[in-house]
């Protein structure tokens, strides 16, 4: 960081310009900039215009440690002292209120990032946690104050280094990658236990069938739910010699969706150990370029909203087979047990169907949205976090999807007398969902369902991967 700093101090001495150091921002470049003293300030206070539920404190922190690992690349000429406060503050627990809407994300997340600066300068709000784990938000200087911590003053160097970079839209998206990779999990796991209490054929799952074609995320879905099925599983003479496709094509579609998270992962990994700041120094020279386009953070963002819906939907369909006595064995439609009487999960697949409608418009790729903005001087711009957050919604509603599925797995347990068999999760989702005598509201069993699933997503699967 020292020698980044004093490359940018020969710059200035030698008498050329900078940007956003002696000359203005965005199009206003063409103007000589004020005192380095007035455009820190200058910088983060005309920024300050995003609006929207500020991000949860998980996003917050990562957004922050996010800007303090490009920073220190030695790329951002920023002062190393400067950097530390800013560390210190982030490792005594300080977390800006980052407000979620307002960037194109061209620039970086400059007006979410602003608001972010603007916080460790005591504007703002800030996130506390109290004794008992849950989080509120304070003004932020009451919590610099509590930190001991007097407000910073940005420097224009280091606050053009802070909000210029990918690091909302990419905090958001890492945190909804790993999000997605665990619904995959989920449903995995789901998809195991219908064919168990169907009685569906195995052989769908063979390990021959994967490595005839060699799809890697195939082989590892399908090494996943031959682990999950019970020893001697065969298919019963009742069900089809091939399953409808949401339950015979499962690893082909599952192991496709881990394929494109994996490679959205990979994209996001790279851009978290970069540098997205403009402008740069490098070996010993001071470069105007444009890192901070999130376009590589909008693509993954993308890719992973259309892989989570290919997910969701496959869950939904599952629900649809399970549901039908055409598809479940003739067992009762809806799995009600008072047929005409009762309504069974009649309203729980309506819902999952609407969560879905819904998911297909979150996840439509907002880089079809773009247009020009900043007088001309920001003409394609990615909406990365107007993806992210898309994404993020739509995970909420797959993870309700999944809970609706699981409410059908519980429900299709009792009404094949296999409840009192389960164990572990299964077990946990019988007492979530008992046998239905009668219609019940069941909106909070779907939920309480779904944070079953979430909880347990990392372990649910017997192989350890």
């Amino acid at each position: 960081m020292q020698t980044s700093a004093a490359t940018i101090d020969s710059h200035l001495a030698s008498g050329r310009p900078v940007y956003g150091l002696t000359l203005g921002f965005g199009p206003l470049v063409t103007f000589e900039a004020d005192s380095e003293d007035e455009q820190g300030n200058s910088l983060i206070s005309h920024l300050g215009t995003a609006q929207g539920r500020p991000l949860d404190p998980e996003a917050g922190r990562l957004v922050v440690w996010l800007r303090l690992n490009s920073m220190r690349k030695g790329f951002s000429a920023v002062s190393p002292e400067f950097w530390q406060r800013l560390a210190d503050l982030w490792n005594a627990g300080f977390t800006p209120a980052i407000p979620r809407d307002g960037t194109v994300s061209a620039s970086g997340d400059l007006q979410p990032l602003a608001h972010a600066a603007l916080a460790f300068a005591g504007h703002g709000e800030a996130w506390v946690r109290g004794e008992g784990g849950q989080w509120s938000l304070a003004p932020a200087r009451e919590v610099l104050a509590g930190l001991g911590s007097e407000p910073l003053e940005w420097p224009v160097r280091e606050a053009l280094a802070f909000v210029n970079g990918t690091g909302v839209c990419l905090a958001v998206s890492l945190l909804n990658q790993r999000s997605a990779v665990r619904l995959v999990r989920a449903i995995s796991s789901l998809t195991a236990r219908l064919t168990d209490l169907l009685g569906g054929n195995p052989e769908h799952f063979e390990e021959g069938v994967g490595q005839a074609r060699g799809q890697v995320g195939q082989l590892k879905v399908a090494r996943w739910l031959r682990a999950e099925l019970p020893a001697g599983h065969a298919r019963e003479e009742r069900r089809p010699l091939q399953e409808p496709y949401s339950l015979r094509c499962a690893p082909q579609v599952l192991g496709a969706v881990l394929d494109q998270l994996d490679m959205a992962g990979d994209v996001l990994t790279r851009e978290s150990e970069g540098c997205t700041d403009n402008p740069l120094t490098y070996e010993g020279k001071v470069l105007h370029g444009g890192n901070f386009h999130a376009m590589p953070v909008g693509f993954a963002s993308e890719q992973t909203g259309l892989a989570l819906h290919s997910a969701a939907f496959l869950a939904e369909r599952q629900l649809g087979v399970v549901l039908n006595p055409t598809t479940n064995g003739d067992l009762p439609i809806m799995l009600t047990p008072r047929a005409g009487r009762g309504a069974g999960l009649a309203g729980v697949q309506i819902s999952a169907t609407s969560f879905i409608s819904r998911i297909r418009q979150l996840v439509t790729p907002a880089s079809l949205t773009m247009l020009p903005t900043n007088g001309w001087n920001q003409d394609h711009v990615p909406m990365a976090l107007n993806s992210a957050n898309g994404v993020g919604e739509a995970l909420e509603l797959a993870w309700l999807t999944v809970g609706s599925l699981a409410l059908a797995t519980a429900q299709l347990a009792a009404i094949t007398g296999r409840a009192g068999q389960a164990t572990g999760v299964w077990a946990q989702l019988a007492e979530i969902s008992p046998a239905l005598e009668a219609d019940r509201p069941m909106a909070i069993e779907v939920r309480r369902a779904a944070e079953l699933l979430r909880s347990h997503a990392d372990t649910l699967l017997t192989d350890g991967s």
